[in-house]
């Protein structure tokens, strides 16, 4: 696969919790709760009515006014995620081989919003009534299309979708096509935006989902024993992964360092994970082979920790089977708690918070634990940030399919 070094040296998130990365930081430090209640749609008769949202987000900010009403949400995540992203590496376009640059993403649904909305046209007032817009605001690889061109790159492009491990697949291909030399910059991530009648109409009939419409801050409980469900959430992580050799050659500041990925599928139900946990053990297995360390050095797991029984129990199994008696004294959160699940972004935002707090010292917590599950006994950081140094991290991404995903970060050493 190539031995190119490959570090992360441009982040930017937009999420229920917070749009940058310094905002996003704090709100991880203090526990913040992304919860609110849906104002896009009415949801009277919906037994959800509520969600993680960007409230905080204005597309406006980021693309012009023309561009945005043209674009789906979710693109107008992604590509605010991008320009952070972007800036915040320091690249300059103007001084790079543009065709040396790619950008794979990740997204689970992609444009629910517009097909929802030309549908409602198409019914109501006829079919030369859809916009000709419909297909490329809706289509899932149309964020790093959009990307391309705002910035004329030629290298590597294209989305991955594998619902809720679709931005730890992207981050992966980029990984590993960056080892081998195809590229030396690839703008990866995801981005999802589901928060739609439909999308959650959906989750709801499938029982996925929190019903705790009286006490929203608390409905996202991983690992608690009374969790109910998880948050549907919207948002989007984009990272700059790029060759160490070219990060030195530019003077980048480098986050961390890339340091393996796993993947595999359990084959076992669409919706349920595999009870044995058989996929998630041989992901993540693969991902510390693949990063060339022993299991005895990853020293904290942003899980996947939905809130869900089956999704949180089969973690805590996986884990223990990788880990043995070492996985009691790995600390472990879910970000999940805090911004609820932005299913195809998932992977990507809780890239950008392990690396966060890799970079700052401290371990953000899993909040709204109080009632613990015996079933569940590790060491979730229930409620209150830890300070400590993390020096290898791992960060699971679980999907509808039986897709799993993971990734291994290390700090970066010289």
């Amino acid at each position: 696969m190539g031995t190119k070094r490959i570090v992360i040296t441009g982040m930017g998130v937009v999420a229920p919790i917070g749009v940058g990365c310094r905002d996003f930081v704090n709100a991880l430090k203090d526990g913040k709760s992304g919860a609110s209640f849906i104002d896009t749609f009415d949801t009277s008769d919906f037994s959800v009515k509520f969600a993680g949202l960007g409230k905080n987000f204005k597309a406006e900010d980021y693309m012009d006014k023309k561009n945005a009403r043209r674009s789906s949400r979710f693109i107008q995540l992604g590509v605010a995620a991008t320009k952070m992203a972007i800036h915040d590496s320091g690249l300059n376009f103007e001084k790079e081989d543009k065709s040396r640059i790619g950008c794979i993403t990740g997204t689970g649904m992609g444009g629910m919003d517009i097909l929802e909305q030309e549908h409602t046209t198409l019914i109501s007032k006829g079919p030369k009534r859809v916009s000709p817009f419909l297909i490329p605001m809706l289509i899932a690889n149309m964020l790093p299309g959009e990307i391309a061109i705002e910035y004329g790159i030629t290298g590597p492009n294209y989305t991955v979708t594998s619902a809720c491990a679709s931005s730890n697949h992207a981050m992966g291909d980029a990984l590993r096509l960056l080892r081998c030399g195809d590229a030396d910059v690839i703008i990866t991530g995801g981005t999802e935006s589901a928060v739609t009648p439909i999308g959650v109409a959906g989750f709801c009939s499938l029982k996925a989902l929190s019903t705790r419409n009286d006490d929203i801050k608390t409905a996202s409980r991983p690992f608690d024993k009374n969790r109910d469900g998880f948050m549907i959430g919207e948002g989007a992580g984009i990272l700059v992964f790029e060759t160490l050799e070219h990060a030195l050659k530019r003077d980048a500041k480098i986050y961390a360092e890339v340091l393996g990925y796993g993947a595999s599928d359990d084959a076992y139900h669409m919706t349920a994970p595999d009870p044995e946990a058989k996929g998630t053990v041989i992901a993540i297995e693969k991902a510390i082979l693949d990063a060339d360390i022993s299991k005895d050095d990853i020293d904290y797991i942003n899980a996947h920790g939905t809130s869900t029984h089956l999704n949180d129990l089969g973690e805590t199994i996986a884990i223990k089977k990788v880990f043995g008696n070492k996985a009691y004294k790995i600390p472990i959160n879910s970000t999940k708690s805090m911004t609820g699940h932005l299913l195809g972004a998932t992977g990507a935002v809780e890239a950008i918070a392990t690396v966060l707090c890799m970079k700052e010292g401290f371990i953000h917590p899993t909040i709204n634990y109080e009632t613990p599950d015996p079933e569940c006994d590790l060491d979730y950081v229930p409620n209150k940030a830890r300070q400590q140094q993390i020096n290898c991290g791992l960060s699971n991404s679980l999907g509808f399919g039986g897709h799993n995903a993971a990734i291994v970060f290390k700090n970066y050493v010289g």
